[in-house]
């Protein structure tokens, strides 16, 4: 059978069945992941155009400052973010296959817009905003993606997986900023050269839809609809992770807009002319981004491992120290009124830390979404089949409502950041807002996935079976991370 003409539509799959995942099923599950990082990939480039595109828009031509561009930066985020919530369903409804060819062809919109308008100078603000906006189509890839793999990989590799499909989506972020340097670099800074970038994803739009219909499958079985959302915001955790999602996949997709523009006007403080300063932010703005991506899925990956929610706490100290780093380097510039090379190679280092340590955090936060709902199930009525699809309905749901509140981190970073160079005419202030929550979120973490609560306080003031229950889930939970290598060979002889 051809790939023309197989059929596309899987009517059952488990992927806890090791036979039949030795058999062949890995193998499928390997081709849809492929071209899922792929269509997503390209999603994550689209949803961050704008952060490329305000690089070919001088302030003398387009009458946008400084605190316009972030706000320009914030719109496709949000809009992004909100998007989440219904492509989180959208591959249930529809198949993931189908669902990936749709929202891959419907990128074509915002890309043509940016195409049309970037060169029209005369265009209004509100009119860039709203285009801006379409690009937030992009960012709702992610949910539907990692909904879709979510169904496809066993317990026992979802860490990876997930990191894996993630961490590829994420470059696409560096990798539009490595074309937008490569056309600023040859062709220059001038805001007609910046349809070249456009073009490139018009090309790749279409290529990650054909792939998709090609080698992508439906799966029938797989539920995510709405009522297990709800089911799942009831559980406290849920919230938790959201908010731990927003110092994670929100610190990396808000420095990822805001970088190269950061850069840029350190780079005009310091002498550079508007072209040169476009092209050396252009030069780094790629590199936090493209490492921040390539280390999610050894978050996820040392989350199997080790345990999610202590990777994660471990990652949030580190994110404290680095934003340390870049609050001071920000402070000494402004002490000078024009921050030297080594102050601005210090924050460099500081900013490229941050998004290590945030892609390693993210990897690691989206394993504990898995590991709750596992944890919850054991104190379920019914078979082991009936509380594993649970779970993995479940959690599926929940992907996208975190992926939706995390994308309001990068909302916050930046309007923190437009609203401290509106202020004081720089960005220390907001670094260290940055810092302080990062303390916040590791403090979270701790107090709700690592600090062990007791069996007996929870239910000593009641001998009614539902609340035993839930308290025994509850100590699973705790522990479910600490004993995540335990468990997937204890997964393996089940099965």
């Amino acid at each position: 059978m051809t790939t023309l003409t197989r059929k596309h539509d899987i009517e059952h799959w488990d992927a806890e069945d090791v036979e039949a995942w030795e058999a062949g099923g890995k193998d499928i599950a390997r081709r849809n992941l492929i071209w899922s990082v792929f269509a997503e990939h390209v999603g994550f480039s689209v949803w961050s155009i704008w952060s490329v595109m305000v690089l070919f828009m001088p302030q003398n031509v387009f009458h946008i400052d400084t605190a316009g561009k972030f706000f320009l930066g914030a719109v496709p985020t949000l809009v992004g973010g909100f998007m989440r919530i219904p492509y989180t369903v959208a591959t249930a409804r529809f198949g993931g296959r189908n669902w990936t060819i749709f929202s891959a062809l419907a990128l074509l919109v915002p890309v043509l817009l940016t195409l049309y308008f970037i060169n029209q100078p005369g265009t209004s603000f509100t009119t860039f905003l709203v285009v801006a906006a379409f690009a937030g189509l992009g960012g709702g890839n992610f949910s539907s993606s990692m909904s879709n793999i979510n169904v496809f990989y066993p317990q026992r590799l979802k860490g990876w997986a997930l990191g894996m499909n993630a961490g590829g989506g994420n470059i696409g972020v560096p990798v539009i900023q490595l074309v937008g340097l490569a056309v600023i670099a040859t062709l220059g800074n001038t805001y007609g050269n910046a349809s070249v970038v456009c073009l490139v994803y018009l090309a790749l739009v279409i290529v990650a839809a054909l792939g998709a219909a090609l080698y992508m499958d439906n799966v029938k079985n797989q539920k995510a609809d709405l009522s297990y959302m709800i089911t799942a915001l009831k559980v406290p955790q849920s919230w938790a992770v959201a908010f731990l999602y927003i110092g994670t996949f929100g610190s990396f997709i808000g420095f990822s807009f805001a970088f190269g523009q950061v850069l840029q006007i350190n780079f005009k403080a310091g002498g550079a002319t508007v072209a040169a300063a476009a092209l050396h932010a252009a030069q780094i703005a790629f590199i936090g981004p493209l490492l921040g991506s390539l280390a999610r899925p050894y978050g996820g990956k040392w989350a199997d491992r080790i345990g999610g929610s202590k990777v994660t706490a471990y990652m949030f100290a580190a994110m404290t120290a680095a934003t340390v780093l870049v609050a001071v380097s920000s402070a000494l510039g402004d002490r000078t009124g024009r921050p030297t090379g080594a102050v601005l190679v210090l924050m460099i280092i500081g900013f490229v830390a941050l998004f290590v340590i945030s892609g390693i955090a993210n990897g690691a936060v989206t394993k504990i979404i898995p590991s709750v709902f596992e944890a919850k199930s054991r104190g379920l009525e019914g078979d082991s089949a009936t509380r594993a699809a649970w779970a993995q309905n479940t959690s599926g749901a929940l992907i996208g409502f975190v992926g939706a509140i995390g994308a309001l981190g990068g909302v916050g970073i930046n309007l923190v950041l437009r609203s401290s160079y509106a202020a004081t005419k720089s960005a220390t202030t907001a670094f260290w807002v940055f810092m302080a929550f990062y303390v916040v979120c590791g403090l979270v973490c701790w107090a709700v996935f690592m600090r062990r609560p007791s069996l007996r306080s929870l239910t000593a003031e009641s001998a009614d079976s539902d609340v035993v229950i839930e308290a025994e889930a509850l100590v699973l939970e705790a522990e479910s991370d600490s004993t995540a290598t335990d468990s997937q060979s204890t997964s393996s002889a089940r099965a």
